[in-house]
C-alpha cells in the first residue's frame, strides 16, 4: 500500500485523490473485465445449450437411424427368406416340368422304336412279296 507523505492538518490531499482515482480507475477496469467475463460466460453458456440441444437431436437421429437400419435389416432377411422359398419352388417346378417332358420324349421315342419295327417288317413283308412276285414273273417267263 502506498504511503502517503504527511503534511499539516493531515495526509497530502493531492496523493490521496490521486491514490482513489487510481483505485476508482482499477475498480472500473475490473467491473468492465467482470462485465465482459459475464457476457462471455453468457455466450459460452448458450453455446453449450446449443451444444446440448444438437447432441440431444444427433442421439435422436441416431436411434432413428439405428431404428431404419434394423427394419431394413429384417426386411431384407424376410425379402431373402421369400426369395429362397420362391427359388426352391420355381427349382421344383422346372425339374417336375423337365421330368414330365423327359418321360413324354421317352414315350415317344418308345413309340417310333415300336413304329420303325413295324415298318421294317412290313417292308420286309412287302420287299418279300416283290420278290415272290417276281419269282412267279420269271417261272412264268421260263415256261
Amino acid at each position: 500500500m502506498d504511503k502517503f507523505k504527511i503534511v499539516e492538518n493531515g495526509y497530502s490531499v493531492t496523493e490521496v485523490n490521486k491514490f482513489v482515482d487510481d483505485v476508482i480507475a482499477q475498480t472500473e477496469q475490473m467491473l468492465e473485465k467482470m462485465k465482459k467475463q459475464h457476457r462471455d460466460n453468457e455466450e459460452l453458456r448458450k453455446q453449450v445449450e446449443h451444444y446440448k440441444k444438437i447432441e440431444t437431436e444427433l442421439k435422436n437421429a441416431l436411434f432413428k437411424a439405428e431404428q431404419s437400419s434394423s427394419e431394413i435389416k429384417k426386411q431384407a432377411y424376410d425379402e431373402k427368406n421369400i426369395i429362397i422359398e420362391e427359388a426352391r419352388k420355381n427349382a421344383s417346378r422346372i425339374v417336375n416340368d423337365a421330368l414330365l417332358r423327359a418321360e413324354k420324349i421317352e414315350i415317344k421315342a418308345d413309340t417310333l422304336e415300336r413304329n420303325m419295327r413295324i415298318f421294317k417288317k412290313k417292308l420286309k413283308l412287302v420287299v418279300e412279296q416283290q420278290l415272290t412276285v417276281i419269282d412267279e414273273i420269271e417261272e412264268l417267263d421260263l415256261k
